[in-house]
C-alpha cells in the first residue's frame, strides 16, 4: 500500500512565534510601572521572574528592566554585579536608561 505524501508546508512547523516572551517583558514592565503594585516586593520578585529568560536570550529591554531591578532591590554583592552586567550588555545595545542608570552607579 502506498501512502500519499502531504505538501511539506502542512508537515512543516510554522516559524516560532515570539509573543509569550514579548508578553512577559510587557507584563513585568506593567508590574513594576503601576504606581499600586511597583512598591511590592511580590511584584518586584515576579517581574524578575518574568524578566529573567528574555534577559538571558538578549532582549535588550529585559535586560535594562532586570539590571535595574537587580542593582537597586538585591542586598548581595553578586546580584548587583549580575544586575550591571545585565546594564553594560543593554547600554551597548543602545538602552537610554541602562546608560543613564550606569552612570548613576559607576560615578
Amino acid at each position: 500500500m502506498k501512502f500519499r505524501s502531504s505538501p511539506d508546508s502542512v508537515t512543516s512547523q510554522p516559524p516560532r512565534v515570539t509573543a509569550p516572551k514579548r508578553f512577559s517583558v510587557r507584563v513585568a514592565e506593567w508590574l513594576l510601572d503601576s504606581p499600586r503594585l511597583g512598591d511590592s516586593q511580590n511584584a518586584k520578585h515576579l517581574a524578575g521572574r518574568l524578566l529573567k529568560q528574555p534577559a538571558r536570550e538578549g532582549v535588550v529591554v529585559a535586560q535594562s528592566r532586570l539590571g535595574q531591578l537587580m542593582c537597586r532591590e538585591c542586598g548581595n554583592a553578586r546580584d548587583r554585579r549580575i544586575g550591571q552586567d545585565l546594564l553594560r550588555q543593554a547600554a551597548r545595545a543602545g538602552d537610554r536608561r541602562a546608560q543613564q542608570e550606569l552612570g548613576l552607579i559607576e560615578d
